[in-house]
């Protein structure tokens, strides 16, 4: 959508780092509150994918809303993870609105490129 090329060694950095959050996670939880550690390992992870984005990306919107959308979904998962009982109605019900959300988003991009 933004034109720029990625390399697909930057794709895999960002998926390792992501990997990165459930590592960061477990390990820092050994040694302090859950809670504690989740809110690291997200923030580390979260600012490490949002800059690392802006140098590719050489601007600040786009990265930002990366930045943004990760926050959300870390956000999301803790919230799912503390209901325990309600965790498979409020995640069934989240990932439908992050499906139509990410549906109305991509109905006018061209994915044929011109074709």
């Amino acid at each position: 959508m933004s034109k720029i090329k990625i390399h697909p060694f930057q794709y895999l950095m960002i998926g390792i780092a992501l990997t990165m959050f459930y590592t960061l996670l477990i390990s820092i939880s050994e040694h302090s509150s859950y809670l504690k550690a989740y809110i690291i390992a997200g923030t580390s992870v979260i600012v490490l994918i949002t800059l690392y984005s802006k140098s590719i990306l050489k601007n600040i919107k786009f990265p930002l809303f990366i930045g943004l959308s990760l926050t959300i979904l870390y956000t999301f998962i803790f919230v799912i993870i503390q209901l325990e009982s309600y965790a498979l109605l409020v995640g069934s019900i989240g990932l439908f609105a992050i499906l139509a959300a990410v549906m109305y988003a991509s109905r006018k991009i061209d994915w044929q490129n011109g074709e």
